[in-house]
């Protein structure tokens, strides 16, 4: 007669964490009981066979809501929770505190977070937290609709990083060397501030210029010039010798002597220079007040292509 198999308290309980963690809709990966890494095989050891016949998968895509695969991966051992933040749609924040080898004294993670809050003048954030093993706070956070935001390391302040898409965290009631992983605020998940996603959102890249169609209106010289001038343009930066502007109004005049010519439309030239001024950071309207300043300039007194 076969035994009944024996689940431990400690694998029941942690079971019953990973599930909580489903029923909120955040997916729950395995890790090492008693550790914080991931089950399974890394990367560089992938047998790209199973699971991972079609590429490697990692702790992110693996991870679960799904009770049935929750209670086959819990069944046999205390395996740790991890929660994939970023398909849980969580960024949440990591508090540290200062290693032994620090200066005593240093601000943890705790504090310099405060700072923060005071600098933006913006309450402390009242929202679920965990305290970890070694005396550190995670805040979780709703990420903004639509955002997808990356995890971070020290972009806030020493002592602070950040979990999102590409990261996990612990989960509550999982346990390490140092202790457990505990509830420390049961309070709902708030959604980031305003102002904290905005430290996390990586400016967006100035817009390239277009590339320029064939010049069927001009000549090879004048193509030339003004992709050279578009370029140099798109380098000008506002701490330049010449600053953003000046450098606009400069290069829209040496091209504007070809629409003077007959060599470029009027048109091209404002398209291509405009694009060019906007990707430098400028705004629109101060392109277009610039370059059109420039051309009314030069066809008003252009000299004549046969004198240039």
């Amino acid at each position: 007669m076969t035994e009944p198999r024996t689940v431990s308290m400690e694998t029941l309980h942690l079971l019953a964490a990973a599930l909580l963690c489903s029923e909120r809709g955040w997916p729950v990966v395995p890790l090492v009981p008693n550790a914080k890494r991931p089950t399974g095989h890394p990367e560089r050891d992938c047998p790209r066979t199973g699971r991972c016949a079609d590429g490697h998968r990692t702790p992110e895509q693996r991870a679960t809501t799904d009770p049935d695969l929750i209670h086959a991966a819990w069944a046999n051992r205390p395996y740790n929770v991890g929660i994939a933040t970023g398909p849980a749609g969580l960024l949440v924040v990591d508090l540290d505190v200062p290693k032994e080898k620090e200066p005593e004294g240093a601000p943890d993670g705790a504090t310099s977070f405060r700072a923060l809050c005071e600098r933006a003048g913006e309450p402390y954030p009242y929202t679920y937290q965990v305290r970890t093993p070694s005396g550190g706070r995670h805040l979780y956070f709703t990420a903004p609709p639509g955002a997808r935001l990356k995890c971070s390391v020290k972009r806030l302040a020493p002592h602070i990083d950040t979990r999102a898409w590409g990261g996990y965290v612990v989960a509550a009631n999982s346990t390490t060397e140092q202790g457990v992983y505990e509830v420390a605020e049961a309070a709902p998940v708030a959604s980031l501030p305003v102002w904290l996603a905005a430290l996390l959102t990586d400016p967006a890249k100035p817009a390239a210029p277009p590339a320029l169609a064939p010049v069927r209106d001009g000549t090879k010289a004048a193509r030339t010039a003004l992709e050279r001038e578009c370029a140099v343009v798109a380098a000008a930066t506002e701490g330049g010798p010449k600053g953003r502007n000046s450098t606009l109004h400069e290069s829209a005049c040496k091209v504007a002597r070809f629409v003077a010519w007959g060599h470029l439309s009027r048109h091209t030239v404002e398209e291509a220079i405009q694009a060019a001024g906007e990707s430098t950071g400028l705004s629109a309207a101060e392109c277009r007040t610039t370059i059109r300043s420039a051309l009314e300039w030069i066809l008003a007194n252009a000299t004549p292509r046969e004198a240039a």
